[in-house]
């Protein structure tokens, strides 16, 4: 399996204990490598998927002038999308807060770009889940916050927690793409690097 990344040493550069997990799953041996403060920012008038697509190239060319030449390295970015508007991680839990009370009831999107950089080859791709969540009463809302304090989530939630439990009525995707990384299309991509 993979026989074609053998010759690389694989490194996923993202500090996501979510992304590091999802990772570990696929059998592949891997290390984690970050950059601080590698910037995130994005051209205004990008839409939906073009944005985490856009930032994980980004990522993947913060990292490339430091790269060996068996080195692979993949980086990634997760929005989600609402009422056309991208939900990054929230700045506080009054943010937090909005971003949860803006879902409730609604279906919104999951998007995550994903890069696969070499020093020869790179591939982009985007994933995207469809996620209708049910009504959540500010209780609700206050509890999560207060027990899983999602800060570092996109959209303010984690799929695997509490509030994906309770919250999540319906998924149209990936599940794993929904937690950061959509690993049988990563599977599939990595298959595709010579």
């Amino acid at each position: 399996m993979l026989d074609n990344l053998k010759k690389y040493k694989i490194i996923l550069a993202s500090a996501s204990p979510r992304r590091r997990e999802l990772m570990t799953g696929l059998d592949i041996p891997f290390e984690v490598r970050t950059l601080p403060d590698v910037e995130e920012t994005y051209p205004a008038g990008l839409q939906g998927g073009d944005i985490p697509l856009y930032i994980s190239k980004l990522k993947a060319d913060a990292y490339r002038p430091m790269m060996s030449d068996e080195e692979l390295i993949i980086t990634a970015d997760t929005i989600v999308w609402l009422d056309g508007a991208a939900l990054g991680k929230p700045s506080d839990e009054c943010d937090a807060r909005r971003m949860l009370r803006n879902m409730s009831g609604k279906t919104h999107s999951v998007f995550t770009g994903v890069t696969i950089t070499t020093r020869n080859f790179q591939s982009s791709f985007v994933a995207q889940s469809n996620v209708r969540f049910a009504v959540l009463d500010d209780s609700e809302i206050e509890y999560y916050i207060e027990k899983y304090r999602p800060m570092d989530k996109a959209g303010a939630y984690g799929a695997q927690e509490w509030i994906g439990y309770i919250g999540m009525e319906h998924i149209d995707g990936s599940y794993f793409n929904v937690m950061g990384l959509p690993v049988q299309r990563l599977y599939s991509e990595l298959k595709k690097v010579r």
